[in-house]
C-alpha cells in the first residue's frame, strides 16, 4: 500500500534495548514519532527508553523531530490547561508520556503535539458508552479532536515551519460527556447511554500556541 503511494516502506522494530531498521529511515527533513505507550502492558514503563533510543538513532539525520504526545500529561484537576501549564499526570500512561516529553525537551530541536481523544473513521464515538448506565462524571467537558484536524494541524505545522513549540491539538468546543455521547449514540442508531449528572473531576484542554503560531482553523466542530 505504501509503495502504491510512492512512499518508501521500511520494516521497523523499536524496543527498550535496540532500534532495528535501515539507517536511512531517519534521514528526513521532519521525523514524526507517533508511537503510543502500550497501556496495561509489561512494556509500558519501557516507553521513555524507546523514545530515547529513537532520538539517539535520529541524531544528526533528522533535521526536525516531532513527538506526538497526549493530553494525558494533565490530570483532571478541575481547571483549564494550555501549553504553558505545568504537567501533572495521574495515570501510569500519562507519567511515561511525560517522561518521554522531558527526554525530548533535553534535545536542541524538539516539537511536541499533544493530541486529545481521537474520533473519526474507525473511531465512532457513539460506540464508546452505548448502552451503559450510571456512567459517572456526565457533566464533565469532553476533550476530543477529529482525525481531519489531527492531520490538519500536523500539515499546518509543516507549512508554517513552526517548530520548537508545544501544541495542544484539541477541538475548541467542549460539550459535556452526557450531551456529546448521548447524541453520538443516537446518531449511530445505538442504545443511548445514561450518565450521572455530576462533575466531580474535569479539565479543559486549551491552546494558545495553535492560533498564535499555526493560525489553524478547525474543520470539525465537536
Amino acid at each position: 500500500m505504501l509503495q502504491a503511494e510512492n512512499i518508501q516502506p521500511y520494516l521497523l522494530n523499536f524496543t527498550a534495548e535496540k532500534v532495528v531498521t535501515d539507517a536511512s529511515f531517519f534521514e528526513s527533513d521532519v521525523l514524526f514519532i507517533c508511537i503510543p505507550p502500550k497501556r496495561n502492558s509489561a512494556e509500558l514503563n519501557d516507553y521513555p527508553k524507546k523514545i530515547k533510543l529513537i532520538l539517539a538513532a535520529a541524531k544528526g539525520k533528522a533535521s526536525q523531530i516531532v513527538l506526538i504526545s497526549s493530553t494525558s500529561v494533565f490530570a483532571d484537576e478541575n481547571q483549564l490547561v494550555n501549553e504553558e501549564t505545568p504537567t501533572c499526570p495521574d495515570t501510569d500512561s500519562g507519567r511515561v508520556v511525560t517522561a518521554a516529553e522531558e527526554i525530548l525537551k533535553a534535545e536542541n530541536n524538539y516539537t511536541i503535539i499533544r493530541f486529545a481523544g481521537l474520533i473519526g473513521p474507525g473511531r465512532n464515538p457513539g460506540r464508546f458508552f452505548a448502552g451503559k448506565t450510571d456512567v459517572p462524571n456526565g457533566l464533565a467537558p469532553v476533550n476530543l479532536i477529529h482525525q481531519k484536524d489531527a492531520v490538519g494541524i500536523a500539515v499546518q505545522l509543516l507549512k508554517k515551519q513552526a517548530f520548537g513549540q508545544i501544541y495542544h491539538a484539541c477541538a475548541p468546543s467542549h460539550p459535556s460527556k452526557m450531551d456529546f455521547y448521548v447524541a453520538a449514540a443516537k446518531e449511530s442508531g445505538l442504545v443511548e447511554p445514561q450518565f450521572i449528572a455530576e462533575r466531580p473531576s474535569w479539565k479543559i484542554i486549551d491552546s494558545i500556541h495553535v492560533p498564535k503560531y499555526l493560525d489553524y482553523k478547525f474543520q470539525v466542530v465537536i
